[in-house]
């Protein structure tokens, strides 16, 4: 990622969230911790910076402003991570199997799906799908972004038509 877009990442409470999650996501993966709740403590304190600064990670940590909102989506994920992964592998086109995307790229479909599925109005899917893929930026520089992409538009799309089927 470009140094501008970084800046401007990191003014963007949300987006700094959405990074943190993904982190904790991808910790999961790589079976540091399984519980959730230990999983967000230990984020919380050894990887949380009370202090926001504006251009760097202060000893490796980082600034999370929406601690709701990076709690909602790692409690979310650890406690229905099977849902979450069927439903990602039933998005995905044939000749991309789950265990061959990237680790990262899975944290961050699993946050981003997660989010999508979470019972908040705000905000709309479109936005969550355009932040997670600018997230995909801050770990990625190629065409991830457009895969990211086109998974999380087909699920939104299979999700919108489902709510209207119920309704």
């Amino acid at each position: 990622m470009i140094m501008s877009d970084q800046k401007n990442i990191m003014k963007r409470p949300r987006t700094l969230t959405r990074i943190a999650a993904v982190q904790a996501i991808f910790q999961w993966e790589q079976g540091i911790e399984k519980a959730a709740n230990l999983l967000i403590e230990q984020f919380l304190i050894h990887r949380i910076s009370p202090d926001f600064h504006d251009e760097t990670y202060i000893d490796g940590k980082t600034h999370i402003p929406n601690i709701p909102l990076f709690t909602s989506v790692v409690q979310g994920f650890v406690h229905r991570s099977p849902e979450i992964d069927t439903i990602i592998k039933s998005s995905l086109p044939n000749e991309w199997p789950f265990q061959r995307l990237d680790p990262i790229i899975r944290a961050i479909l699993r946050a981003a799906v997660t989010e999508l599925l979470l019972d908040n109005i705000e905000p709309p899917k479109k936005v969550i799908i355009n932040e997670y893929i600018d997230v995909s930026h801050a770990f990625s520089n190629g065409d991830e972004s457009v895969l990211i992409n086109g998974i999380l538009n087909n699920l939104a799309n299979r999700l919108r038509k489902e709510m209207e089927n119920k309704a």
